[in-house]
This record gives C-alpha cells, sequence and structure tokens, in this order.
C-alpha cells in the first residue's frame, strides 16, 4: 500500500485513511493531520481499492477521500464504505465542487465534503464532526447546494418529473442506469458495476433523459427515489 504509516496504539485518537492518488498531495497531508494529538494516520492510499484494504485491515474511523482516483474513484470506494463498513465515516476532499461531484460523494453517503481550498484546521475540524457522526460542508459546497435547490424550487413546475411515473418503454438497462445514478454512482462507477464502458453509459443516460424528460443529474436521483429504485 502506497505510504502506509506504522500502526500504532493510540486510544481515543481517530485513525484515519488519507486518500488521494497524488503523492505530493497525499504524503504532506498525512504528515500534517498526524501532528493533531487526537488524530492518527494509519494509512495513505493511492486509490480506491488501497483504501477498502485499509480498511479491512482495520481499525479506522474515517477516511479523508480524493474523488478522482484510478481503479476505483471516490464516489463509487464511498458507496462500497457506506455498504461494508458503514462505522467508517468519509470525509471528501477534493478540486471539485460541481453538482455531479457533490451530489454523487453526499448520496454515496459521505458525511462531509471539502474543498482544496480547506486549511488545515477546516479539514481536522471536518475529521473530528465525522469521527462523531455530524457532518461538514465547506462553505462552497453549501452555497453551491442552496444555489441548486434555489434554481430547482423557481423552475416551472410542468417541467419537474419527480412525481411523474417512469415510462413502460425504459429498457432494463436504463432502469438499472437510473438506479444507479439514484444511489450516488458516477458514470465510472455505473461503468464498473455493470462491467460496460463508460460511453455505453453516456448513450444509457442520454436515451433515459430523452424518454423520461429528466433535466440532469439531481432531477434523475430525486426521479429515482421517487420512483423507488433508490
Amino acid at each position: 500500500m502506497s505510504g502506509s504509516s506504522e500502526r500504532t496504539e493510540g486510544p481515543g485518537r481517530l485513525k484515519v485513511v488519507v486518500a488521494d492518488d497524488q503523492a505530493a498531495v497525499r504524503e504532506p497531508l498525512a504528515a500534517v493531520l498526524g501532528l493533531a494529538e487526537d488524530i492518527e494516520v494509519v494509512a495513505a492510499a493511492a486509490d480506491g481499492g488501497e483504501v477498502l484494504a485499509a480498511v479491512a485491515a482495520g481499525p479506522v474511523d474515517v477516511v479523508l477521500m480524493d474523488l478522482r482516483m484510478p481503479v476505483m474513484d471516490g464516489i463509487e470506494t464511498t458507496r462500497r464504505l457506506t455498504e461494508e463498513h458503514p462505522e467508517v465515516a468519509v470525509v471528501v476532499l477534493t478540486t471539485f465542487a460541481d453538482d455531479e461531484s457533490i451530489l454523487g460523494a453526499l448520496g454515496a453517503g459521505a458525511r462531509g465534503y471539502l474543498t482544496k481550498n480547506a486549511g488545515r484546521q477546516d479539514i481536522t475540524r471536518a475529521i473530528r464532526a465525522a469521527g462523531a457522526g455530524q457532518s461538514v460542508l465547506d462553505r462552497e459546497v453549501q452555497d453551491r447546494l442552496l444555489a441548486t435547490a434555489r434554481a430547482k424550487a423557481a423552475a416551472p413546475a410542468p417541467t419537474d418529473t419527480a412525481g411523474q411515473p417512469l415510462p413502460d418503454d425504459l429498457t432494463p438497462r436504463e432502469r438499472e442506469v437510473l438506479t444507479l445514478i439514484g444511489q450516488g454512482l458516477s458514470n465510472r462507477g455505473i461503468a464498473e458495476k455493470l462491467f460496460i464502458s463508460e460511453a455505453t453509459v453516456k448513450t444509457h443516460i442520454n436515451n433515459l433523459f430523452a424518454k423520461t424528460h429528466i433535466r440532469d443529474r439531481a432531477d434523475a436521483v430525486r426521479r429515482a427515489i421517487g420512483a423507488g429504485l433508490a
């Protein structure tokens, strides 16, 4: 495992895995977090597979998760952790603050979401909050979610598809894709789950959106939940 640190006993200390595919980010971040008296960095991982291995080796309380990683991205890794290790909290730390990334990560079970503009104190505060079962979103992410919510609220009612039944001409594969979108998976995560290419996933999504009049990813999540698929 890339950059693993020695596991030492630390009663009361939060055991943290730092996940980022760039060593220039991962290693200094792990070193800085390790200076906190109540945080013990037990492993540094370069991809989702290494994160799952570190958590399986345990014990781990919190994973500080990058979203864009090879092998398995942060959203799919978060979903796996939520399903297999619900006691482990995930705090996302990423450069991306778009709707798809935010909703995907939170839908997959992330307990916190920070951008890489966050300072060391913000990150340690988020880790402590997540370890205590609380959620933390940085200001940029909160503002983005509020703006999205206001835009949806201001949209004309006839275009809101959330309460409408799914059309009968959806293929089984299109229903599968909508279900996985509702679970917070990215296009890459859906491709890996269904053993198809990302290009094929995009084709299914385009067809799905056209048939259902879904506007965007956030609308698709709401539609999946409303249809009982997520």
